[in-house]
């Protein structure tokens, strides 16, 4: 059920978001992410966690992962 929201259409996005679900928002290092996270909570969505260090972290982990590749990156 992931989303995909590049930081730049945050806006255009938002209103594919429920305010009453719960988020896990991660970039490739967390810089974008924290924004994002920092936007969604200032317009009312309080129930996101900003993923500390990214998908950079996330991959040192043993959390599960699948071989989705970003649309935008297959030019």
């Amino acid at each position: 059920d992931a989303k995909h929201f590049p930081l730049d259409y945050i806006n255009k996005n938002m209103d594919e978001l429920s305010k009453n679900e719960s988020y896990d928002v991660h970039c490739a290092g967390g810089y974008r992410s924290m924004i994002a996270s920092s936007i969604l909570k200032a317009r009312g969505y309080q129930k996101v966690t900003n993923i500390e260090g990214g998908f950079n972290a996330i991959s040192k982990t043993d959390i599960p992962k699948t071989e989705y590749v970003c649309p935008s990156t297959l030019k």
